[in-house]
């Protein structure tokens, strides 16, 4: 019998596979996969009204999970990751309406639109560049925002000019003259 394809041991490409191996078709096929997602990216951008409603809905979040304790960065983004999944219950107690009420009066919230994606940026006199505190894309809203980023009041830090800061502990007493800020700090619950 008679081979033509006598000699050659490999299996011979299609056309599109031979494409498909070259350097410049892995970069249009590439190229082609980044536009389709930037194509569903601009059409699922979330509006200002869906972000400011989900920022908002993230705050109370925020205010109502306070408590004094510092966190870390990890906790923070688990937290408004799980903010991401939940809503907000209603604010009852007159210290979370005190809180919110206060956030509205000191904090400013304004939303950019970049296209593809669309961010919410927080001011106040403490964050006066403003500070990113939560990014919408493909119609999630995602917020990255901390409780120690609002402001919920402002006063005098200083009596006159070259004074020491108002340190406004409350009772002087718990404190005493020379305090032990020293030792480990233990938390006994509410």
């Amino acid at each position: 019998m008679y081979q033509n394809n006598r000699g050659e041991f490999r299996k011979q490409e299609s056309l599109f596979g031979e494409f498909r191996h070259s350097c410049l078709g892995r970069l249009i096929i590439i190229g082609g996969i980044l536009g389709i997602l930037a194509v569903i990216a601009w059409l699922t951008n979330p509006s200002e009204q869906t972000m400011r409603e989900e920022m908002n809905d993230n705050i109370r979040q925020w205010i109502q999970e306070n408590d004094s304790l510092n966190t870390d960065g990890i906790d923070d983004a688990v937290q408004n990751t799980g903010f991401i999944f939940t809503s907000a219950d209603s604010v009852d107690t007159p210290e979370q309406k005190q809180m919110l009420e206060s956030f509205e009066k000191h904090n400013r919230l304004v939303y950019f639109d970049h296209t593809l994606f669309s961010t919410m940026h927080i001011y106040n006199s403490f964050h006066v560049e403003g500070k990113r505190c939560g990014i919408g894309v493909f119609g999630l809203v995602i917020p990255t925002v901390n409780f120690n980023d609002f402001l919920l009041r402002e006063g005098p830090m200083r009596k006159d000019y070259n004074q020491p800061v108002i340190r406004n502990y409350g009772n002087d007493e718990y404190f005493g003259e020379n305090p032990d800020l020293g030792g480990v700090f233990r938390y006994d619950g509410e």
